[in-house]
């Protein structure tokens, strides 16, 4: 049982690639820490400051169980205006 995770900007380049997977069924929260653990110190400044979307959803509920087949985007905050 699994979910996709995509990452953009300073996320992809932090995990250096564009997408990966991981265990579905935990929640929000501990795919980060396993997010951190797999990618380290950089990827943990970017996750502490970016937004969540499941399924194309802001994720406001980071404890509710994630289930397998959706898909998580990784979004820092962007320049621009």
């Amino acid at each position: 049982m699994e979910l996709t995770v995509r990452y953009y900007a300073g996320a992809r380049a932090a995990a250096g690639r564009t997408e990966e997977t991981a265990s579905a069924g935990r929640c929000l929260d501990e795919l980060v820490g396993e997010l951190v653990r797999r990618h380290g110190d950089r990827m943990a400044a970017v996750l502490a400051v970016a937004s969540f979307l499941v399924d194309g959803v802001a994720c406001h509920d980071r404890r509710a169980p994630l289930p397998a087949g959706v898909t998580i985007d990784v979004l820092p905050p962007f320049a621009g205006g």
